[in-house]
């Protein structure tokens, strides 16, 4: 049961705090704005479902993908940071979606809903609630010698558990952070959302140029010194 709970542990405390869920609720009610309370309750739980899946497939195999594909870490951080990088400006710079208001709300919101559930992966999902942030802690969490058969299938079964249930709780707590972000507005009111939709716009694109200077970082040191 400790050895459950170590791995549960292990595997949410590096993972929440990269994933962030209640910083991304705000982002992601102001690009679901259009929607119906139902429709966005939808959304959330694809999200969640997408990066359950997302999470527990780097964990399991992202590393032998990326040699698979001959694509390195540091790689992986640079082209994922470019990523969140151009999704974090693009929030940033947006229009103020409450101040505007379209011509006939009715007749558009079924193209605006159509077109935000075909976002539901990207970039919904990824790189704004998983980037390639928590992609590479889940891939090195993978590859940190866990789950190795050596230790026994029934150390190995209780280590998956634990891993599992630790990504589950991560997207459970992506999923209540976006289902009920529309509180969020209530509570602070149109314009309060606005500044923390840009306040979490800037630090997405903070985190985005984080990520590329650490693959970037890597890639030099990695370069052959020749005296």
């Amino acid at each position: 049961m400790s050895q459950f709970i170590n791995i549960f542990v292990a595997v949410f405390a590096a993972l929440f705090p990269i994933v962030n869920p209640l910083g991304g609720a705000p982002i992601f009610y102001e690009m679901t704005r259009a929607c119906a309370p139902q429709v966005r309750a939808s959304l959330a739980m694809k999200v969640a479902i997408y990066g359950f899946i997302l999470l527990v497939v780097s964990l399991v195999a992202g590393s032998r993908i990326l040699t698979f594909f001959g694509i390195s870490l540091p790689v992986l951080r640079v082209a994922g940071g470019l990523v969140v990088t151009f999704v974090g400006w693009n929030i940033l710079h947006q229009g103020d979606a409450s101040a505007e208001k379209a011509p006939d709300a009715t007749a558009t919101r079924d193209v605006d809903v159509l077109r935000v559930e075909q976002q539901a992966f990207y970039p919904l999902t990824m790189p704004l609630t998983m980037g390639p942030g928590s992609i590479a802690t889940a891939i090195a969490l993978g590859s940190q010698g866990t789950f190795n058969p050596a230790d026994g299938y029934g150390h190995m079964i209780i280590e998956a558990m634990g891993a599992l249930s630790g990504i589950a709780a991560v997207s459970a707590s992506v999923y209540f952070a976006y289902r009920y972000a529309s509180d969020i507005e209530r509570f602070l009111g149109p314009n309060g959302t606005n500044v923390l939709v840009r306040l979490f716009a800037f630090i997405l694109l903070c985190i985005g140029m984080q990520i590329m200077w650490l693959g970037i970082r890597d890639l030099v040191s990695s370069l052959p010194v020749h005296g």
